[in-house]
């Protein structure tokens, strides 16, 4: 693999985590909404998923519930669904909320008996990175949505 910086560089969020847990196991934390509900999202906030569908052309619409008190509308359309291995959506706001554009694309690799996921988001330009980060806090809050699922995977073991 080359060192060679990504195009994408400057304006997208890695997160990658080693988890103690198989693949398939993870795979169903992240995309099942019986065990959503515990774990999607930042620290304090809580989930309510209206519809899902998880496969190539799926949606899957929910709403964050904040700590202070608002909700935020959230849609995701599946392009690529690869189960247990890959998770490819586009994420964007509600119809009733401003535009939140982004893709991502989840991986879950098998490390013998640990998974390891990389959640790889990329935004349409730096400055909407830069503005989604200021406004909602877009890179600590991808941190702690993975801390959530490895903690919430401790739990169902």
């Amino acid at each position: 693999m080359s060192n060679a910086k990504s195009l994408t560089a400057d304006r997208e969020i890695v997160i990658t985590r080693l988890l103690s847990a198989p693949k398939t196991l993870v795979w169903d934390a992240w995309t099942q909404p019986e065990h959503l509900v515990h774990w999607y999202g930042p620290d304090g906030f809580s989930l309510t998923s209206k519809e899902m569908e998880v496969k190539s052309g799926g949606t899957w619409e929910f709403i964050l519930h904040g700590p202070d008190g608002r909700d935020y509308p959230n849609k995701i359309l599946f392009l690529e669904v690869e189960k247990p291995n890959r998770l490819v959506y586009k994420h964007s706001g509600d119809e009733d909320t401003e535009p939140v554009n982004f893709h991502v694309t989840v991986t879950f690799e098998q490390e013998g008996d640990k998974t390891k996921l990389t959640m790889y988001s990329v935004f349409e330009s730096v400055a909407e990175l830069v503005r989604v980060n200021k406004k909602y806090g877009a890179i600590e809050g991808a941190k702690q949505h993975v801390a959530r699922l490895e903690l919430y995977i401790k739990t169902i073991q």
